[in-house]
């Protein structure tokens, strides 16, 4: 069949020159491979039709990467056959290749993007208890974003080992080898550390999506976990921006690390004469009347005396950090106004005693 193929164009030659046989044949290659895509296409559909969502996704989202594998498929094959020059032809066959390699990086990543959007589906980070969920978005971003780096690096490489003026940079590029995988090594130093550290993030865990953190100080919950660092959503809605080699190299706090439920610590300074027992019951019945309580624990202790004041440390519970803190104020606001109005005299004082001894007056005659 090629060898008619060859005779045919052979023969379209005499009439017309050889750029527009090589246009035709080119052209007629597309419209070929046009043709067979529909059919593809429509037999995919088809037998996708009965599976899971993924492969339906797939073969819908595939479509323009399957359509162009098909035309560089199809145009690698007229060049064998359309009157072009050597060193042309070469040049197109390069291009084609290096065209192909890209194609299949781009289907790749078409699949790991459905995969990770149908795996993602069944969490909600919304959910009261997100601890699950947390734990697979983590996980599934800073994976994604690592597989990202690496499909592009080694898609880069084997586009560059097709050439062979610059084959060895693509060697190096995979091997990380030689003068100049050494060079771009040291320079990419801190790229390399941080993505290090992210596949230890997503395999570890010592921090997710939403975990309430305390990091230099300030309390916030993770918002973003990207390839080089971590951005940190603060209280007061500032963002607080570390490197991902930070988590692994220096102490932080995680309050949600295996739970969202917090323990909240409220002090209070008293006087020495505050009726304690009381207090406890008062501080009972507040929290048991605060929707804010997730009824698991209670405590209130004197946990020092002092020469002016005692202190007391009232323990309470709650299914999340905000939810503590706002628990914690709540309670402290209520005995505050309860010791005002029924225990002013348990409200911290300070005493001094004045010592009144009687004086002569100056300049007093001795008595005869």
């Amino acid at each position: 069949m090629t060898a008619d193929l060859e005779t045919l164009i052979a023969r379209a030659g005499v009439w017309l020159p050889g750029w527009a046989v090589s246009a035709l044949v080119l052209g007629a290659a597309l419209m070929l491979a046009l043709a067979v895509w529909r059919l593809v296409f429509g037999a995919l559909h088809r037998l996708v039709a009965g599976r899971d969502l993924f492969w339906r996704s797939l073969v819908g989202r595939g479509a323009a990467p399957l359509r162009l594998v098909l035309a560089i498929a199809a145009l690698r094959f007229a060049l064998s056959l359309a009157p072009l020059g050597a060193t042309v032809a070469a040049g197109l066959a390069q291009l084609l290749l290096v065209a192909f390699i890209l194609c299949l990086a781009w289907i790749a990543w078409t699949a790991l993007s459905i995969w990770t959007t149908l795996h993602l589906r069944r969490f909600k980070l919304d959910a009261e208890d997100n601890l699950l969920a947390r734990k697979h978005v983590t996980q599934t971003r800073i994976l994604m974003r690592v597989a990202k780096v690496v499909l592009i690096l080694f898609a880069t490489a084997a586009a560059l080992m097709t050439f062979e003026p610059v084959r060895q940079y693509g060697v190096s590029l995979l091997a990380a080898g030689g003068a100049a995988g050494i060079v771009v090594g040291l320079a990419l130093q801190p790229v390399l550390k941080n993505l290090i550290a992210g596949i230890q993030l997503a395999i570890t865990q010592p921090i997710r999506i939403d975990d309430a953190l305390i990091v230099e100080g300030e309390w916030g919950n993770v918002e973003e976990i990207s390839s080089t660092y971590v951005v940190i959503r603060l209280w007061d809605w500032r963002r607080l921006i570390v490197p991902l080699s930070y988590f692994i190299e220096q102490p932080f706090q995680n309050w949600t690390r295996e739970s969202a439920e917090l323990i909240g610590t409220v002090l209070l300074y008293l006087d020495h004469r505050a009726p304690v027992g009381e207090i406890r019951t008062k501080g009972r019945e507040l929290a048991a009347a605060s929707p804010l309580w997730d009824g698991k624990v209670y405590a209130l202790q004197v946990t020092d005396f002092r020469e002016w004041v005692m202190e007391v440390r009232v323990l309470v519970s709650a299914r999340t950090a905000p939810r503590a803190f706002d628990l914690r104020c709540e309670i402290r606001e209520k005995l505050i106004g309860w010791l005002q109005e029924d225990h002013p005299d348990a409200l911290p004082r300070t005493r001094e005693e004045i010592a009144v001894t009687a004086a002569r007056p100056p300049f007093a005659e001795e008595p005869g």
